[in-house]
């Protein structure tokens, strides 16, 4: 039987995203064993600790050890506890070696045998570990949106090797935005005009509040379904669909930061979480927003249109708002909380590429990172 190709890989972040994917790891096994692949796992770290494999060029963690992983991330418990049933095959660094050891690990098998990098925390403070890690020779996966986010000096860092880096699950989740994009633009086909929803949360409550419901109504039932993070005004800030739009723009060539970018809020800065809390904020802020939101839609209506939430990246313009969209788009047909991306370039000129799918989910986005992982299987010996 032909030997498997391995590749080594070092998870950082474990909360949903980031178990989703190890236990995706766990049950594809005899899949991947199929395509001539072995994902060996040599390190998961959370925000203060990191747990790495006895030797990292001939252990890994096994798949009881993952599940272990998991149960206990699950559970909001440390890492640190793996050492009682699994001292003998892992070593547990805190706080203040984290990131020296990442590094150690890094420099150990980047050129060696090569190695993945896999963010899947929400942290602003992996970039300068996975800059690093781009000079050792690493490949870098990305779900966690913040690096590529960063400054440009960073993100040039990070695509400075495109082969070597993947990020479809930043942007959509498991769809295929990015793949499409680099399709487009690598064939010589000039992208002109993006028009994209890129929340699930703010696809739900527009199409929602076009239905005649006000706007507090719809944000509380979408919060009672989980659509919305705790505070939800982390989603109708608009900040996570700028980071969105801000990486595309990026990919198009615009050298812009998240700043350059003009974001409509949905609440006004009265209402911001410095200044109120999240229950007064939807017992009392919320139903304050109802007549205006109510008055647009009605507007958008006389004129045969919708209002959508989306980002609009055309020229050297990259705005992310309330948009009125005819009724009849691909986007103006939008129900729930799917995404839509509407790609118009010069092949799609009339009728743009669409791009629709469940854009959110711990799932969907564990499933894009492990298509990306193995996306890179040829740049491994």
């Amino acid at each position: 039987m032909a030997t498997l190709k391995k590749i080594p890989l070092v998870l950082m972040g474990c909360g949903g995203v980031g178990r989703q994917l190890l236990q995706n790891i766990v049950s594809c096994r005899s899949l991947h064993a199929n395509l001539g692949v072995h994902l060996r796992v040599v390190g998961v770290s959370d925000s203060k600790s990191l747990v790495v494999a006895s030797d990292v060029f001939t252990k890994e963690f096994n798949d009881n050890l993952l599940s272990e992983i998991c149960r206990l991330k699950a559970d909001h418990s440390s890492l640190s506890m793996l050492i009682s049933g699994f001292g003998g095959e892992c070593q547990v660094f805190l706080d203040s070696d984290l990131r020296g050891k990442l590094l150690e690990i890094a420099s150990l098998l980047g050129i060696s045998t090569g190695l993945a990098f896999v963010d899947c925390s929400a942290s602003s403070e992996t970039v300068e570990i996975l800059t690093q890690a781009v000079d050792l020779g690493c490949c870098i996966v990305l779900a966690n949106k913040k690096p590529l986010t960063s400054t440009m000096e960073d993100y040039d860092k990070l695509v400075s090797r495109p082969r070597r880096i993947r990020y479809e699950s930043t942007v959509g989740a498991g769809l295929p935005v990015i793949a499409s994009l680099n399709r487009i633009l690598s064939s010589g086909d000039p992208v002109h005009r993006i028009v994209g929803s890129l929340s699930g949360t703010l696809g739900y409550v527009m199409s929602e509040v076009e239905d005649g419901k006000p706007l507090s109504q719809v944000v509380k039932a979408a919060k009672s379904l989980g659509y919305t993070e705790p505070d939800p005004r982390d989603d109708l800030s608009g900040m996570d669909v700028a980071r969105k739009a801000l990486i595309l723009a990026r990919l198009l060539g615009m050298r812009i930061n998240i700043d350059s970018i003009k974001i409509e809020s949905l609440y006004p800065e009265e209402m911001g979480p410095n200044i109120m809390s999240v229950e007064d904020f939807l017992s009392t802020g919320l139903p304050l927003l109802d007549n205006d939101i109510g008055e647009r839609v009605r507007k958008a209506s006389l004129n045969g249109n919708v209002l959508r939430y989306v980002c609009v990246i055309e020229g050297s313009r990259c705005t992310v708002g309330i948009q009125e969209l005819p009724k009849n788009s691909p986007l103006g047909r939008l129900r729930g909380s799917d995404n839509v991306l509407e790609i118009y370039s010069r092949c799609y000129s009339e009728q743009p590429l669409v791009i629709q799918g469940a854009g959110a989910g711990n799932d969907t986005t564990a499933a894009g990172v492990l298509a990306d992982i193995l996306d890179i299987q040829d740049l491994f010996p």
